[in-house]
């Protein structure tokens, strides 16, 4: 055995694999397991053969790999790379999908009041106050709940600030598993129900004699794999072959595809049935009394309705047009079917999200938060949070936010608001979509890139009117115009640190090695 210490260790790995490697790295392989530990009395020693062994399997060799696509500035540590998804969507994180939204463990890597063995600095104490301009779904409000530390989250989407504000709030669990199944009831005597069952029980029989003929899983996957089949053609004729088998089942049981009316998000991406159902649901959601309990109501429908939109389930995330027959399914290799209603789906969300919010309860501290709705631009913080909880504001006057930790839109990347016009639909929300910083629809050129650092900028200079003197902020960024310099010196800040992280559990089909950078700012 080769006992050696942490600065040891990284000194051989460096020489080992002919790359700098930190002693946070040869630390943070500690911590996660990956080498085992030695030594007393708060010593910590390793062995270099567990070393050598960890650097040629599987988990070594994918971080140097990475490493030589991304550089060896690649802060491995910031992987991740020990998480299963269960503890990148733990407790409420996962109440309702969003696109663009962090892990939480790199919001609690940075807002951790606790000295780590593989982290160099700690950033804020507890009874700080956190801040989070770019809310989005709510994860460093909820991570600072879970922490410890009083938070502040602002968005100009009010579906965003739902979002964020359903999974941060207290419940009475058992007067909301009363109100869930209330609204599950709802559907129980639905006038269509038998008959949307019925159509449903022969189609899916007809579909699994079709596909245990053409695609039996394994085989069929095996000869995609091995080119010996021309995937699209072959799926294009099995398509053919199956819509008269569909078609007659619709004439059967009367099934209407349609809505009659063609003009908002909710009569385009649904079946008939499926917003017959929304309807029915919400109609019962808005009869609750107790307003909190109706919002989360209200979020178990949106996630369903989210998963029930006439799509095909590649196109989830982005759609392409209405599917509303049945079709080959690229993810599934087989022919798979619309949804016809949301049954299934509300009862598996409802139950989901009654177990996450009872997990959240017993995790959470008792600390403040708000949720704003505004532009950060020009927002009074203090103003708005003083209405809304009066304690917190006397707490904010004393002691001012401690900083902030937020990942701003990407440049071009996301339609923040379209990408929940269901949402808006259903709820009556009012979109803000001309008050997006950096949206899509704007493109990527020099313009909106000039923008983009403007808009930027005011929000930075804004909020820092809140921070105290030795603020900490950190902004998640994919920066490939490298506007960041000037974000910083616009808003009178300098960019004191960089920690570029590798991006391992993409949900795009591109798998391709991708980092991104959380900038650290202060005070110029």
């Amino acid at each position: 055995m080769s006992l050696v210490t942490i600065p040891e260790a990284s000194r051989w790995a460096s020489d080992y694999l002919d790359k700098e490697v930190s002693p946070n790295n040869i630390s943070y392989l500690v911590q996660y397991g990956r080498v085992a530990k030695y030594g007393e009395k708060g010593s910590t020693l390793v062995d270099l053969k567990d070393l050598k062994t960890y650097y040629e399997s599987w988990r070594g060799k994918r971080e140097i790999g990475w490493k030589k696509h991304l550089g060896n500035d690649l802060n491995w540590t910031l992987s991740f790379d020990n998480l299963r998804e269960t503890d990148t969507t733990k407790h409420v994180h996962r109440l309702h999908p969003y696109k663009g939204k962090y892990i939480p463990q790199l919001v609690e890597y940075f807002i951790d009041t606790h000295t780590d063995t593989f982290k160099e600095d700690v950033y804020f104490k507890p009874g700080d106050v956190v801040l989070d301009p770019f809310l989005g779904s709510g994860t460093t409000i909820i991570q600072s709940l879970e922490t410890g530390l009083h938070s502040v989250g602002i968005d100009v989407s009010e579906f965003n600030c739902m979002i964020s504000s359903c999974k941060a709030g207290h419940y009475d669990v058992a007067y909301l598993q009363k109100a869930v199944k209330k609204m599950l009831a709802s559907l129980d005597t639905f006038h269509n129900k038998d008959k949307i069952q019925g159509f449903e029980t022969e189609l899916l029989a007809e579909l699994a004699t079709f596909n245990g003929k053409y695609f039996p899983a394994q085989e069929f996957k095996y000869q995609v794999h091995q080119k010996n089949i021309a995937e699209n053609t072959f799926a294009t004729e099995r398509e053919r072959e199956f819509l008269p088998v569909y078609q007659k089942l619709l004439k059967k049981h009367a099934v209407k595809l349609r809505q009659d009316t063609q003009q908002s998000f909710l009569d385009i991406w649904f079946m008939d049935n499926v917003r017959n159902e929304i309807d029915c649901v919400f109609q019962t959601i808005r009869q609750e009394r107790d307003v909190k309990t109706r919002k989360i109501l209200a979020l178990i429908l949106s996630r369903t309705i989210r998963s029930c939109r006439a799509t095909t389930h590649s196109d989830l995330a982005t759609l392409k047009e209405p599917q509303l027959t049945t079709y080959y399914c690229f993810k599934h290799k087989k022919i798979c079917k619309p949804l016809f209603s949301i049954v299934g789906m509300l009862n598996r969300y409802a139950l989901d999200t009654v177990n996450r919010i009872r997990e959240f309860e017993k995790k959470r501290k008792p600390v403040h938060y708000a949720v704003l709705t505004g532009d950060s631009r020009s927002i009074n913080i203090f103003e708005k949070i003083e209405k809304q909880n009066p304690e917190f504001h006397r707490l904010l006057e004393t002691q001012k936010i401690a900083g902030i930790f937020c990942s701003p839109p990407y440049v071009g990347q996301i339609d923040y608001h379209e990408q929940h016009a269901y949402a808006y639909d259903l709820l009556g929300f009012k979109r803000k979509d001309e008050l997006e910083i950096g949206p899509l629809y704007k493109g990527q050129g020099l313009e909106a890139r000039r923008s983009y650092v403007q808009g930027i900028s005011d929000v930075l200079n804004n909020c820092k009117k809140y921070l105290r003197e030795d603020y900490n902020v950190f902004l998640v960024a994919n920066d490939k115009y490298d506007l960041y310099p000037s974000i910083a010196a616009g808003a009178g800040m300098q960019i004191v640190n960089r920690f570029k992280r590798p991006v391992l559990n993409r949900t795009e089909r591109d798998k391709s090695p991708y980092s991104e950078i959380i900038f650290h700012l202060k005070a110029q």
